[in-house]
């Protein structure tokens, strides 16, 4: 192997390979992804669209780690992740992967503060607190840690989620519609921040999105279409 292919396979943080899902549909089998296959390189950002139903929420949940292909191969970090136990694929998420969902996924009975520290937590970082603090005041949120989910608007509560995808420094961070349930001005508020954070942070970034003005301001777009790669 030359020099140029070693270093390309080194600064890959996620490769995708033959990837394909099959679900039991009725009498027989629905195929939802046929045969998908990329690569994604350490500090991109990425854009993978379609429209409704094209499968790109069903890939990310198998980049993810959240479901197993029915074919194929996921590896984050050169490592085989698709085929590890669900333990294993856990503790791989907790290292390497980030998450923003558009439905912010905080946990209602913590603070703001507790729901950025619970990665550093499940990690076992002994400054978990003072590392999630200073990351909500980052975004804006330094005088609402100790509010709930209840007491915050959509945005506001977008902002705690993306302090605690960052709290772990992840390598890869994966965003799946993070404006969808965000008014517009909000919504651009919200992606100018992970943008800023992103590249701040030097993290890679796959994003899932319907909105091509979004996809736009990534460094790459992957097109979806009926579960095939376009």
């Amino acid at each position: 192997m030359d020099r140029s292919m070693a270093v390309r396979v080194v600064d890959e943080v996620l490769a995708v390979s033959g990837l394909g899902k099959d679900v039991p549909s009725g009498d027989g089998t629905l195929t939802i992804l046929h045969d998908i296959s990329f690569t994604v390189g350490a500090g991109e950002s990425v854009a993978i669209v379609g429209a409704s139903g094209s499968g790109k929420s069903t890939l990310l949940g198998l980049m993810a780690g959240l479901d197993v292909p029915s074919r194929g191969e996921v590896q984050l970090d050169g490592q085989a992740f698709s085929t590890l136990g669900e333990d294993a694929r856990a503790a791989s998420r907790g290292r390497a992967l980030g998450f923003v969902f558009q439905s912010f996924q905080l946990l209602p009975a913590l603070t703001a503060l507790e729901n950025a520290m619970l990665p550093l937590e499940l990690a076992g970082h002994s400054n978990a607190r003072e590392t999630a603090a200073a990351l909500l005041d980052r975004v804006g949120l330094g005088h609402r840690l100790h509010h709930y989910p209840k007491h915050l608007s959509g945005g506001e509560q977008q902002r705690v989620a993306l302090a605690r995808a960052f709290a772990p420094r992840p390598r890869l961070l994966l965003a799946d519609e993070p404006t969808g349930n965000l008014d517009a001005s909000t919504g651009a508020d919200i992606i100018d921040l992970m943008f800023r954070m992103n590249a701040e942070e030097g993290t890679t970034l796959v994003l899932v999105t319907h909105d091509e003005a979004l996809a736009a301001r990534c460094g790459r777009v992957i097109r979806l279409a009926a579960g095939r790669l376009v």
